[in-house]
Formats: C-alpha cells, sequence, structure tokens
C-alpha cells in the first residue's frame, strides 16, 4: 500500500506522511549503501548455487542489471546485486571489489538470456558456474522468423489492395475485395492469424483453425516456417538427455537449410554461437523464469507508486522487502 492511499482509507495527509516515513521512519537515511546506490547495491550474502541474471528498467528506459538467487523464490533475500545499466566491464570490477572470490565460487548454475553483456559478466566473475540460455528467448527468436514470414504478405497483400482500389476507383467502380471462406479478406486474414502462429496447434479454437486452415492453404511458406518454429517447440517439451538434444537440433538445422528462409537462417546463426549454453538447458532444464517473475515484481511495484521519481528511495524500499 502507498503512502498516498493512506489518505484515502485512513484521512491523513498522504504527501507529509510519505515525507515523514522517507526522512523519519525508514531508517532510509541511515542506509549503508545510500552513498552508492544509484550505481549499485550489492549483497554477498545472497549468493547461491543458482542464480539468474536479466536487465529492468526503473524509470525513463533507464536499464539496471539485476542478479537474484533462484532459491529465494521472489522472496526476502532475492536480491544478490542491482547494477546502472548494462555494461559488462563495469558490472565486472564491481562485483571483483564487493563479492569475495571463494563466494562466487558456490555457484554452480547462472541462468541469461543471449546478450553478450550477460553472458560475458557470468563468464568473468562466475567461471564456476555452468551458464544456461533462457528456451523461451530461443523459441521467441523462432516464433519472431515466423512473424516476419507473415508480416511480408501482410504489406504485399496491402500494397495490391491499394492498386487494385484505385484501379476500380479510376473506371468508375466499387472496389470489392476477395473475401475468404471464413468471412475474412487477405488483408484480414493475415492480421488475424498473428496469435494462432505463437500457440501449439492443439491449443487452438475452432475459428483459429479454421484460420490457419485457409492461411496454409494460401502462402505454404507461412506453414512451413510455423512447422519449423512448432518443431523446435517439441525439442524443449520433451524429456531428453543433451546428446539427444544435439542430435535434435542437428536435423532441426538441416531442416532450415533445406527450406532457405532468411530469417531462419539468422536464428540458425544465433544457435552456433550460443550451441553449448542452449544444449546446457537439457540437464537441468533450468530457465530464467525466476528473473522474469521478478522484474515483474519490479514493474508492479513501480505502478502502485506511479512511476520512480526518486531512484535511491526505491531502491531502498526494494532491498528492504526483497534483499
Amino acid at each position: 500500500m502507498s503512502c498516498q492511499s493512506l489518505e484515502t482509507y485512513l484521512g491523513v495527509n498522504g504527501r507529509n506522511f510519505q515525507r515523514q516515513y522517507k526522512e523519519k521512519l525508514s531508517n532510509f537515511r541511515y542506509w549503508s549503501q545510500g552513498a552508492h546506490a544509484e550505481r549499485y547495491v550489492v549483497y554477498p550474502k545472497n549468493l547461491g548455487p543458482y542464480l539468474t541474471i536479466d536487465e529492468t528498467s526503473l524509470s525513463n528506459g533507464e536499464l539496471y542489471t539485476i542478479i537474484t538467487n533462484k532459491a529465494r523464490r521472489g522472496k526476502k533475500g532475492s536480491i544478490v546485486g542491482i547494477f546502472e545499466g548494462t555494461e559488462s566491464n563495469e558490472i565486472i570490477k564491481l562485483i571483483h571489489k564487493h563479492y569475495p572470490e571463494q563466494r562466487r565460487k558456490i555457484v554452480r548454475e547462472v541462468t541469461l538470456d543471449m546478450a553478450a553483456n550477460m553472458n560475458l559478466i557470468v563468464k568473468k566473475c562466475f567461471p564456476e558456474a555452468k551458464r544456461v540460455t533462457d528456451r523461451f528467448h530461443v523459441q521467441k527468436l523462432a516464433y519472431e522468423a515466423v512473424q516476419d514470414i507473415r508480416i511480408k504478405h501482410r504489406w504485399e497483400t496491402l500494397d495490391e489492395e491499394n492498386t487494385a482500389y484505385k484501379e476500380a476507383k479510376e473506371k468508375g467502380i466499387e472496389y470489392q475485395p476477395e473475401v475468404l471462406a471464413n468471412g475474412d479478406t487477405r488483408k484480414q486474414l493475415l492480421a488475424r492469424s498473428r496469435y494462432l502462429l505463437f500457440k501449439p496447434e492443439e491449443k487452438w479454437t475452432l475459428s483459429q483453425w479454421h484460420r490457419a486452415h485457409i492461411l496454409f492453404e494460401l502462402y505454404p511458406d507461412i506453414k512451413k516456417a510455423y512447422e519449423l518454429s512448432y518443431g523446435l517447440c517439441k525439442i524443449y517439451n520433451r524429456q531428453i538427455s543433451p546428446n539427444v538434444a544435439r542430435a535434435k537440433l542437428a536435423q532441426w538445422f538441416n531442416q532450415v537449410e533445406e527450406v532457405g528462409f532468411d530469417a531462419f537462417s539468422t536464428v540458425k546463426r544465433t544457435f552456433e554461437k550460443h550451441y553449448n549454453t542452449i544444449v546446457n538447458y537439457f540437464q537441468s532444464r533450468s530457465t530464467n523464469a525466476a528473473a522474469e517473475s521478478f522484474n515483474a515484481k519490479i514493474k508492479d511495484f513501480r505502478r502502485q507508486f506511479r512511476g520512480v521519481t526518486d531512484i535511491k528511495f526505491f531502491l531502498y524500499r526494494l532491498c528492504k522487502i526483497y534483499a
């Protein structure tokens, strides 16, 4: 509950109470990390064997890098460190300075996305830890490749409709777009198919099945792209060993090469760059969901207080709850 909301429920002056809480009641002025809080806050005692690392925005798009302890499940003791920005060299220096080497050696696994700076931070600061690339970031690349093909067709369809409309107008007749079996025009079909292409086919509704059937019949390349992304999803969903996963991924790479889609070739190159950390997922099936969940807590905390006007005080309150 925010100080401002007390004005509604208790009849107190919310602004005055917030000022008094900050200056007197909260001990904010005596915070041991207050002098450097806007640059970094560190809690070496919260280090554990399994960590996550991610970035989040606190105010006006300014990014902070956050390391959390997965075992604390988003409760007290979760925050290991918060660092201003995403510049890896500066964060590495701060971690080396404030986290003893012996403490850092207890870290066995860190889950992360595919950002190069995050990978470098973990590699340099937690050399004993296994790095695991989050499966959902990997799958997102494949989903986005499917959407790229859909969007390309949509722009082509818009151009064709605009040309047809112009020609009809010049002839003095009314333009009537083609209406498909489910009542969509081609433009509507491509726009309304966005969400079904993110879902596995067994979760489609009846109308989505009908729409997908028409879409795939008109645009077989979208069907092939969807099958590729769904094939990757099925590999991740299976309980298989890393060696089996390597074989399955190799087969998937061959399929990508056969279809020759530019968007999926980019996905394949990204896979090759992060191959070892992607395969590490199949050892423990760890994801970065804990980091995403903690980011959601921060966003909700920020929303309750209608944004962040004082970053240092916001970080203080965040650390009081989660560190």
